[in-house]
């Protein structure tokens, strides 16, 4: 794990129905903070507790344009980062091609549905000092992109889905919640013993 998930915090993961899901994120406007940095610190962790490749900042009940990511392309290259205040380049048909694939989303757990969204993605923000950055992405990290730039718009995977499928896409998350849940607690525990135990080893 990159090292911002050991000095994280794990928090609660909203989900699907509350208001801060469904509605666009403000802007971040003040970069280089002890806040903006714990915030990032804890959605690593709490990503990381959820088995997820991406966790937006709306997810963890924080109304801002930010998310995080740990994620592979096509080429099984891995990506681990932030970015804040994303914006999807609207690419010409020529450069892209609609997939098919798999998506889940940890404030709706369980269900996994079939989403089509463009093979390539490129995405453009600033990281957490105001710096300037460009995200590009193939493969599952062009959804890992394209899905959690979505949450920050109020939009989430089981949004683009018919309305039987959305459906039944709630019907099986109420069905298998508690049981995710549990497994998340478990994981959280794991993540803080070996966060303390990785400050016991770097003071001695």
């Amino acid at each position: 794990m990159p090292p911002e998930a050991t000095r994280g915090t794990v928090r609660r993961i909203t989900v699907v129905g509350e208001d801060v899901l469904h509605r666009r994120c403000q802007p971040v406007t003040e970069f280089g903070t002890d806040e903006l940095a714990t915030l990032i610190d804890d959605m690593f962790a709490t990503m990381y507790a959820a088995e997820g490749v991406g966790l937006a900042a709306n997810q963890v009940g924080v109304d801002l344009q930010l998310f995080v990511y740990d994620c592979a392309d096509e080429q099984g290259v891995r990506h681990v980062g932030h970015i804040a205040n994303p914006a999807l380049d609207d690419l010409p048909a020529p450069d892209r091609t609609l997939e098919d694939g798999s998506e889940g989303c940890l404030s709706v757990p369980g269900p996994y549905r079939t989403v089509s969204r463009p093979d390539r993605a490129v995405v453009r923000g600033v990281d957490q000092h105001g710096a300037p950055m460009v995200l590009e992405g193939t493969g599952y990290f062009a959804r890992c992109l394209q899905h959690e730039t979505d949450h920050l718009f109020g939009r989430l995977y089981i949004d683009r889905l018919a309305a039987k499928e959305r459906r039944s896409a709630l019907r099986e998350m109420a069905e298998q919640q508690e049981q995710i849940f549990t497994r998340r607690a478990r994981r959280a525990d794991n993540l803080r013993r070996a966060a303390d135990a990785h400050a016991a080893d770097a003071e001695d």
